[in-house]
């Protein structure tokens, strides 16, 4: 088996799609964006049923944000994990600065959900970015061959910290897991580009 492995990427469109393009790469297949939407869509419609059948006594701009945040963290795991975004993300000049800065860009997460769940809980929020920033740090500083294994045993440091340390707020105990998910692993790790053999998919 000969995987079809490809780091050429196509120029990013013009006008709006310009903008789709630099965000989740260019020459994404249907199938990826087919998988990207559906995912997407699922996390926020489920988070949206969740928040209405359940006594969390949050208001409408509470649901707002749990659903954005849904919408934005489950697209954001398939999006980052595909091959058009490992291409476009891990492409040369995409260095230690690029990838600390979209990491920190993450941030605004933590302290909306301090803010606005957390009764203003800064506390919380600094500490899970600060664990995000050295961790990301950490994971790019060392060799290609480590970086994987080193995301992934940090990852279930963090998992366990959720669990085990953290006060996770009812409703979003699913926020601090996903929220790693898709930054450490999803998106820091530098996978090959496998592409369809047929360009129709």
């Amino acid at each position: 088996m000969n995987p079809n492995i490809d780091w050429n990427y196509p120029p990013p469109r013009t006008g709006w799609r310009k903008e789709i393009d630099t965000f989740i790469g260019p020459g994404v297949t249907r199938a990826e964006l087919a998988l990207e939407w559906f995912v997407s869509l699922a996390g926020g419609l489920g988070m949206l049923a969740y928040a209405l059948t359940r006594p969390l006594g949050w208001t409408g701009w509470q649901i707002a944000l749990a659903v954005l945040l849904a919408l934005d963290l489950a697209g954001g795991v398939v999006t980052n994990a595909t091959s058009t975004a490992k291409r476009w993300y891990h492409r040369p000049g995409q260095g230690l600065r690029e990838h600390i800065t979209f990491i920190a860009v993450h941030g605004v997460h933590l302290a909306l959900v301090g803010w606005l769940f957390r009764s203003g809980d800064w506390a919380w929020a600094i500490a899970w970015f600060a664990f995000l920033m050295l961790a990301s740090t950490l994971i790019l500083s060392l060799p290609l061959y480590l970086q994987r294994p080193t995301a992934f045993s940090i990852f279930g440091l963090g998992l366990l910290l959720s669990i085990y340390i953290d006060s996770p707020v009812p409703g979003l105990e699913w926020f601090i897991p996903v929220f790693l998910l898709k930054l450490l692993l999803s998106h820091l790790l530098r996978e090959e580009p496998y592409r369809p053999e047929s360009k129709g998919i």
